[in-house]
């Protein structure tokens, strides 16, 4: 039994995804009747990993900050210049392919006692309540901006404190860490379960009545996964940037695509940027930062249901205004994971620039809800696998510009 433990430890994790997808797949075409005891095994490896990140990421953050090295670079700087450019770019190719392409609804309903913000001031006071929220709450309620701001804080207030304090809240950052890796390994059983129940709870049937708005926002992420941000990466790095974006989409986007969760994608992430040899004092801060601000799927997701609704009611658009939707999409985007129901409910605010009345609004919130099982899955996957790409993008700029050759031994 050990042996075959040892064996089967020594296969690739995404190996034993893809495996784990294919049985779920299988199962659900062939006895969907059974249910609970497989959709049981998603629940619980989702479950899991939402307990454990936000422990993760503020002892993670703490350590990296209250060990820091004054002079070390970390490159946050470039990383948030990357996150907010891709997003906005995110945000302007689905305006352009909007456009070219324009999608008219069969407006829907079922979101209408859902509760929307009321503007961009409403998002931002979100936002920075959830900064100054009880650090015990933000835990509880997986408030990543709330966590993150904690982290920093007592990172900074534990900078002078003795090296055995430090010394103590590195080992629990280790042993946190350690925890993630033994869920993670559970990781194929968990996509198994998520597919199976994915595919008997919602079939493809109801899908195929907004064929054309699918292919529109899922043709504008893979866009933006396959061409931009692998030019921003060249232009970064001076490298061929394709090795370093399928291995991100491979070992976080695909793992991302069935979670739906960016939170739940950060000990992932973790795990992928040490394999990739970066910065830990840069990762463990960057990558919960991404999984709140590097939103490209949700710029996407706004812009494309916001320029469907204006199609279907025929409001005319110059282009100033449509420059101001991919601004509006990205501070929207940004404010995403501050707001009850992610990205949907904020496709509101960026329909106020038309005039868009809101019960018309949060008719399009519930075509987004209706096809929300792919849109949400390729939209998560975009923006969790980008986290890394991002960081791994501006530590080897630094490298470039140091005359160094970034390590990419473990980039395949």
């Amino acid at each position: 039994m050990k042996s075959q433990l040892r064996k089967l430890s020594q296969v690739s994790l995404v190996k034993q995804i893809l495996v784990g997808l294919c049985i779920g797949i299988i199962l659900a075409l062939t006895i969907p009747e059974i249910g609970q005891p497989i959709v049981l095994l998603g629940s619980l490896f989702v479950g899991a990993l939402k307990a454990i990140a936000p422990i993760l990421v503020l002892f993670l953050v703490m350590s990296a900050i209250a060990q820091h090295k004054s002079g070390r670079k970390t490159n946050m700087r470039s990383i948030i210049i990357l996150y907010l450019l891709g997003t906005f770019l995110a945000g302007v190719v689905a305006v352009i392919v909007s456009f070219i392409s324009p999608v008219r609804l069969t407006l829907a309903t079922g979101a209408e006692d859902m509760t929307a913000p009321g503007s961009i001031v409403e998002v931002l006071k979100t936002l920075l309540l959830n900064i100054v929220d009880n650090p015990v709450n933000a835990i509880y309620n997986a408030n990543y901006i709330g966590i993150l701001a904690w982290g920093v804080l007592l990172g900074l207030a534990l900078k002078n404190a003795a090296d055995t304090t430090k010394t103590a809240i590195s080992n629990i950052s280790d042993a946190i860490s350690k925890l993630v890796t033994w869920v993670i390994r559970f990781a194929p059983l968990g996509i198994m379960g998520l597919v199976y129940e994915s595919i008997t709870a919602n079939g493809i049937q109801s899908l195929l009545s907004y064929g054309k708005l699918l292919v529109v926002l899922i043709g504008c992420m893979l866009f933006v996964a396959l061409v931009v941000n692998p030019i921003i990466v060249f232009v970064a790095t001076r490298q061929n940037p394709y090795p370093l974006v399928f291995t991100c989409i491979k070992e976080s986007g695909i793992t991302a695509f069935f979670t739906r969760s960016s939170a739940s994608n950060i000990p992932i992430n973790m795990r992928l940027c040490e394999k990739l040899g970066l910065n830990k004092d840069t990762y463990s801060v960057s990558i919960p930062l991404g999984a709140t601000i590097n939103m490209a799927g949700a710029a996407v997701t706004i812009s494309v249901l916001t320029l469907a609704a204006v199609h279907t009611l025929g409001v005319q658009v110059d282009i100033p205004t449509a420059l101001l939707l991919c601004v509006v999409s990205t501070l929207a985007a940004c404010g995403a994971s501050g707001v009850a129901g992610g990205s949907l409910l904020l496709i509101p605010l960026a329909c106020s620039l038309f005039g868009i009345p809101d019960d018309v609004a949060m008719q399009v919130v519930g075509v987004g809800f209706i096809i929300g099982v792919l849109q949400d899955s390729f939209e998560t996957a975009l923006n969790s696998s980008t986290d890394v790409l991002f960081t791994a993008a501006a530590e080897y700029k630094e490298l470039r510009k140091e005359g160094k050759i970034f390590n990419n031994k473990n980039v395949a």
